[in-house]
């Protein structure tokens, strides 16, 4: 559960921002009615692309059975770690720009149409990462998934509210930071998740298997084990294989992190 809130409430809480951007660059212009009706439009042809692409995936899987399913749901999970990953590098990047690029590529739009094609590619990206994120943290049985989907956007409107409120105890930017480590969390976990299962189908071999065994101190199939290796990837009996690929992972990321920081500036978003 914990895992799908953190994931709806980042990506749901950017498009909320981008639609918030666009109706205030709106607000500013000569004719705002026809405008806004198009954005809203867009809103609507994003969030139908999105559901377009979950049933897409949801049908593609019912066509598949034994290892071509295996290999479906395995491909899955990387892509959902693999999508995490360059989503947190790109928004460390350019998230302190968005508003400007979100402002200059309406002014750029064709009138009406091209705002609602800006505002619904913008808003299907988002939507179509949630739909791929959801897909493989429920391919790894976690609990709560719908529950903690449904928490997430509400979570997210309230703190775009806030935002767009101009609260001065809420920091974009600190938020935004404290999610991009959550997320490389998560997507930590769906590797693990993902390592393990080429391991089990014989695609990776486990080196050594367990590098270690504590278990009795933390059992990872139940309590506060079994949150931890849903959240983090934690694993009590972890082959040397899963320990190599965990510690590729985070040092990949915080690499490519540092070397995406951007430069320092004052202000709240």
């Amino acid at each position: 559960m914990l895992n799908s809130l953190i994931v709806v409430f980042r990506e749901s809480l950017e498009a909320m921002l981008v639609v918030g951007v666009l109706l205030a660059w709106i607000a500013r212009q000569p004719d705002p009615g026809g405008l806004r009706r198009s954005l809203w439009a867009g809103v609507a042809a994003g969030l139908g692309l999105a559901l377009a692409l979950g049933f897409a995936t949801f049908a593609a899987q019912s066509q598949l059975a034994g290892d071509a399913l295996e290999k479906f749901q395995v491909g899955m999970v990387l892509f959902a770690a693999a999508l995490i990953v360059q989503m947190v590098l790109w928004m460390h990047r350019h998230g302190r720009h968005m508003r400007r690029e979100l402002e200059t590529r309406a002014g750029h739009a064709a009138g009406a149409l091209g705002l609602g094609a800006v505002t619904a590619l913008a808003v299907a990206r988002e939507g179509a990462e949630t739909v791929v994120f959801l897909y493989g943290l429920g391919l790894e049985g976690n609990g709560g998934l719908l529950a903690g989907a449904f928490a997430g956007f509400v979570l997210a409107a309230a703190t775009a509210w806030l935002v767009a409120r101009g609260a001065r105890f809420l920091s974009y930017r600190a938020l935004f930071s404290a999610s991009e480590i959550l997320l490389l969390i998560i997507a930590s976990a769906l590797l693990a998740a993902g390592v393990d299962r080429m391991i089990g189908l014989e695609w990776l071999p486990p080196l050594l298997d367990p590098v270690w065994d504590s278990s009795s101190l933390l059992d990872d199939s139940s309590g506060v084990g079994r949150l931890l290796a849903d959240f983090t990837g934690y694993r009590a009996r972890p082959s040397a294989s899963l320990l190599l690929a965990y510690g590729s992972f985070w040092c990949f990321s915080l690499w490519r992190l540092g070397r995406a920081t951007p430069a320092p500036a004052n202000g709240k978003v």
